[in-house]
């Protein structure tokens, strides 16, 4: 069982998000916290370097949650969820990830 870790904006996003899309974000970590592979590969996206991060759908789609998985320690550390309207998740995802850098 993986730990999940989450980026200290998560719960930003998470209040951008309506309560009933916030259960399925919920359940879905419950999964990856479980099965950390379910999630797709991200490379470059509209030249926003995400090599390393996977993504999983949440709400048909409408919601992703962009995480990386800390194999050496089993943890899950989701760094961001939103939608993917105009890049915005994938936006946040690159710029977190340099911050932390």
């Amino acid at each position: 069982m993986y730990e999940i870790k989450n980026h200290p904006l998560i719960g930003r996003d998470l209040k951008e998000l309506d309560q009933s899309i916030r259960i399925l974000v919920f359940k879905k970590l419950l999964k990856l916290q479980s099965s950390p592979e379910i999630g797709l590969p991200l490379g470059n996206k509209n030249n926003l370097d995400l090599t390393g991060m996977y993504k999983v759908y949440v709400a048909k789609k409408k919601v992703r949650i962009v995480y990386e998985i800390l194999g050496g320690e089993l943890i899950v550390h989701i760094i961001a969820i939103g939608k993917r309207e105009e890049m915005e998740v994938y936006r946040k995802a690159f710029y977190r990830r340099e911050e932390d850098s």
